[in-house]
């Protein structure tokens, strides 16, 4: 007993005495000692744990995954009546090529509308035509002047009454206004076909869900163009009310004219 005291003192001191070296010693040892294990199966907390991942498994799995799949069926539904009743494959291509018919329909009506059509042979009636058949908005300005060159100006006092210098001058200015006019309608006419182009373009490659929305833009052009035809039939109005117009004024100046004649006689037999 006294030597294992002893033993006991004699490790104290040398522990004092080299106490780095025990400080090292003691981690060591607490690090490497080995610790105790929970099991799975004796502990209740990790029992308890594997049992609510499973509820909520079996949860995710019955409730939301039911729904999700009553979802996906009916958006599959949908897809199915789409594709068969709404917008069937063999309609829409049936559509493309019924506007790649068109678009070679505009076409060759762009091209007969590109055959020349001019007629005229002296210089100044040259000059004329190819103002009125240039279909460019930018030649109007030059019309009154070849009109004027064309059909000479309107006579000046004292070689015409005033009632036909005034039948004159608005006979002119019908006319001309609708020369003009027929440029510009010309001009129109060329902007409606390449928007025609453009829309038949945008058909061919447009989704099925955006037909109504280039229906919509068909439709404005539509409207565009019926409201140039009805811009071009008012012209065609105004020239022909013009043309009435100097038929009645040619019969009143051939009365008054008359009735001037009649007076000039009647004086002169007076006299005798």
């Amino acid at each position: 007993m006294s030597k294992a005291i002893q033993n006991i003192k004699t490790g104290f001191l040398w522990a004092w005495k080299h106490k780095i070296r025990t400080a090292v010693l003691v981690i060591v040892f607490a690090l490497t000692a080995p610790t105790p294990l929970k099991s799975q199966i004796v502990d209740p907390c990790c029992a308890i744990l594997a049992t609510g991942l499973t509820t909520i498994g079996n949860t995710l799995t019955t409730v939301i995954g039911g729904g999700l799949n009553s979802i996906l069926s009916v958006e599959q539904g949908i897809k199915s009546f789409e594709q068969g009743v709404v917008w069937p494959q063999n309609l829409i291509n049936q559509a493309r090529s019924l506007v790649a018919t068109v678009q070679g329909i505009s076409d060759q009506i762009r091209g007969i509308i590109r055959i020349p059509v001019n007629s005229a042979t002296l210089p100044a009636s040259q000059q004329f035509e190819q103002s009125l058949l240039s279909r460019d908005p930018n030649r109007i300005a030059q019309t009154s002047a070849q009109y004027t060159a064309v059909y000479g100006p309107v006579p000046d006092p004292t070689s015409a009454s005033p009632q036909v210098r005034d039948m004159i001058d608005v006979t002119d200015a019908a006319a001309q206004a609708a020369m003009k006019r027929a440029i510009e309608i010309d001009a129109l006419a060329d902007l409606e076909l390449q928007a025609a182009d453009q829309i038949n373009k945008s058909i061919q490659a447009a989704a099925p869900g955006s037909a109504p929305i280039i229906e919509a833009q068909a439709d404005a052009w539509l409207v565009r163009a019926n409201a140039y035809t009805q811009s071009a039939t008012a012209d065609l109005m105004r020239v022909r009310a013009v043309d009435l117009a100097d038929a009645g004024a040619s019969v009143k100046n051939g009365a008054a004219n008359a009735a001037t004649l009649q007076q000039q006689i009647y004086n002169l037999l007076n006299r005798h």
